[in-house]
């Protein structure tokens, strides 16, 4: 084991792909911590740097290559689109990504003009919004004002037609967000990846090679923190990995984050630290001061805290071979064997940094200049998430609430309370404005609680701080009007909150402690004081029924015909073996299949629900009818013309939210 003699050099990398208009907070967190408790701290965000280096001049004359040595039986009509016009495509693209880093904004004048851009497959979906006389396809969304708007969703698109191309030519795992996602999502085995990242490297990889050789350079770190919080980042970080042991093996790769915390914690396979020396789980700042302690030779390795490392195997005198020990000779008798390498959990008991200890994030070091600020998606809450720069904050660690029976309450995130004073919240808020010049900031909570925002609207204003801020709350009964007034006066200008599945009966089975007569009345508070309000919505939930899904869209219509929200989102319910559904199936009527045996990771579960409810049929009428909502089209409609199956009729009343809504007066 390699000891430095003085305190490790950290940096802390984003890999590819997690948000292309503002850096991922986790580094940010890290850094600033460690830069509280002395430590030589960097960091570096290489989703960006390889979206940039791709599109690039060089980049895109690597993928023309890419593009014309495909056989002819593998060229789709998007690499035909990219290879015939590749001189305007080459001309066009550094002014976009110019554009949509906000330094050429009055290129949006030439971009909505419709010529200046190649118009690959992705600006098809324009055509849907085309009205019966020819309207503007987008003035629908756009208005006659909207013309930076109109201009980023166009070269969203023509970044979108680039991606395309990549997939098609170069790696068909290839996604903005969601790269390489099914190698790992609920991966019982490591060998998707093992195989994949065994493969030759292909252009997306020697340009992730580069930029990784390029910040072994520039910052000559003793130590890589990689924070994978999704999915699609697990492939990007090993590759980032593998890079670096190529060249500098003494360098001690870390992995960590949402995804390790939440689908790693029975980790148990020991190829995965062939690329990471170790892995942590839930907050970083305790496991990591106990590492670097370990690693400057003043901490053993029995005293870590929340890790994963591997040891090297062992020789052993035992009986006839079983399990994992592999035989020496081949006679069968009792002789020495060697035990394989292991993987080990150490988790020597220490308490967290507290969360009013653990210091201010800071981007320093971030090219904040150069991000993208996309609009892919024209809801207008989704939007938020790509469009535009945001300084992104946590009120309090964990949620307040931790009874959900469809979130993960057992786990650190979720179940460890702790919040910040509002002084602290809002000290660290104008550290971030003075550091950053940007004063948009994104609340990442899970559940924002209301008497924390209370005592921040209140400090905010009390300062004279200026800012915009947007999170997720829980819509329960303390958001008076007169907090949602306070909260809008101290610059909240979007909420988003769980209405679920629209259903008393299964809000109060899920312990989602709210009822649908007290979400209208929340979610009209919030209206009334001009916030915009998303509501995020579930369908398939155990025990769901026709007849509940059914009313669920019917009051959903009303809360858009009331004015109550402004946006929405269904989403699939799935079980995750770390929530009480997957915990206790049998409380909620359902029962679990096996999970597939495995070393690797761990998270969603398939389950039987014996209520014979079509949710996937429903599930399009669900979307459609939302959709339609939210651009004001059908709110009036019975609400069985959506969906493409026959179902019955709603049993809400008709005036059901409006009369909810008449006792807020």
């Amino acid at each position: 084991m390699q000891y430095f003699a003085v305190s490790p050099r950290v940096l802390s990398v984003i890999p590819p792909m997690t948000q292309l208009n503002t850096p991922y907070p986790s580094t940010a967190y890290l850094t600033g911590f460690l830069r509280s408790r002395d430590v030589d701290a960097h960091q570096v965000d290489l989703a960006l740097a390889l979206v940039l280096e791709l599109f690039s001049p060089t980049g895109l004359a690597q993928l023309r290559e890419a593009v014309q040595a495909l056989p002819e039986a593998q060229r789709t009509p998007q690499t035909a689109w990219f290879d015939a016009e590749f001189g305007p495509i080459a001309a066009a693209a550094p002014r976009v990504l110019a554009f949509l880093q906000g330094s050429d904004p009055t290129l949006a004048h030439r971009i909505n003009t419709r010529a200046f851009l190649p118009e690959g497959a992705r600006f098809a979906s324009l055509d849907h919004y085309i009205g019966e006389e020819g309207e503007d396809p987008l003035a629908w969304a756009f208005g006659a004002l909207g013309l930076q708007d109109r201009a980023r969703h166009l070269a969203t698109l023509f970044l979108n037609d680039l991606a395309d191309v990549l997939r098609d030519a170069v790696d068909p795992r290839f996604e903005f967000v969601r790269y390489a996602e099914k190698l790992a999502a609920a991966q019982p085995h490591f060998d998707p990846l093992a195989e994949a990242l065994a493969e030759p490297p292909h252009l997306i990889d020697r340009a992730l090679q580069r930029l990784t050789l390029q910040a072994l350079e520039q910052h000559n770190p003793d130590v890589v923190l990689l924070s994978v919080p999704f999915p699609g980042s697990v492939f990007a970080a090993l590759r980032i990995a593998q890079a670096i042991k190529a060249v500098r093996p003494g360098v001690v790769t870390v992995l960590g984050g949402g995804y390790v915390n939440t689908e790693l914690r029975e980790l148990a396979e020991p190829r995965l630290f062939d690329f990471v020396d170790y892995v942590t789980l839930d907050s970083g700042e305790r496991p990591l001061l106990a590492l670097l302690e370990h690693l400057a030779g003043k901490r053993s390795k029995a005293r870590l805290v929340r890790t994963f490392w591997r040891d090297g195997g062992e020789e052993i005198d035992a009986g006839p071979p079983q399990g994992d020990f592999a035989p020496l000779g081949g006679t069968g008798e009792a002789q020495p064997r060697t035990r394989g390498p292991t993987v080990r959990y150490t988790n020597f008991v220490e308490p967290d940094i507290p969360f009013d200890e653990v210091g201010t994030p800071t981007w320093d070091g971030l090219p904040l200049d150069r991000y993208l600020s996309l609009l892919d998606m024209l809801n207008p809450m989704n939007r938020l998430w790509s469009d535009g720069r945001w300084n992104k904050l946590t009120v309090a660690h964990g949620c307040y609430w931790k009874k959900c029976s469809f979130c993960d309450v057992s786990l650190d995130y979720i179940s460890r309370y702790e919040a910040a004073s509002a002084a602290t919240l809002v000290d660290r808020i104008e550290a971030i404005v003075k550091e950053t010049g940007q004063t948009g900031f994104h609340f990442v909570d899970e559940a924002a609680p209301p008497k924390a925002l209370k005592a921040l609207a209140e400090e905010l204003l009390k300062r004279g701080v200026a800012i915009s801020w947007w999170g997720n709350i829980r819509f329960e009964k303390t958001f008076t009007p007169e907090l949602c007034q306070l909260l809008a006066d101290s610059g909240c200008i979007a909420i988003s909150g769980g209405l679920e599945v629209a259903s008393d009966r299964l809000l109060k089975l899920m312990k989602k402690g709210v009822s649908v007569e007290q979400v209208a009345r929340v979610t009209r508070a919030f209206a009334d004081a001009g916030v915009l309000v998303h509501a995020y919505l579930m369908y398939g939930f155990p025990t769901q029924t026709t007849q509940d899904t059914v009313d669920a869209l019917e009051y959903v219509r009303q809360l858009f015909e009331n004015g109550c929200i402004h946006s929405g989102f269904f989403h699939r319910f799935a079980c995750t073996v770390h929530s009480p559904v997957g915990l206790n199936p049998a409380e909620y009527g359902v029962t679990l299949q096996p999970l597939p045996p495995g070393r690797f990771a761990k998270n969603d579960v398939a389950f039987v629900d014996p209520t014979p409810t079509d949710h996937d049929g429903l599930g399009q009428g669900l979307k459609k009818g939302l959709y339609n909502f939210m651009h004001g089209i059908g709110v009036d409609s019975d609400i069985r013309s959506w969906f493409p199956v026959r179902v019955p009729r709603t049993t809400v009343p008709r005036h059901f939210v409006e009369r909810a809504l008449a006792t807020m007066r």
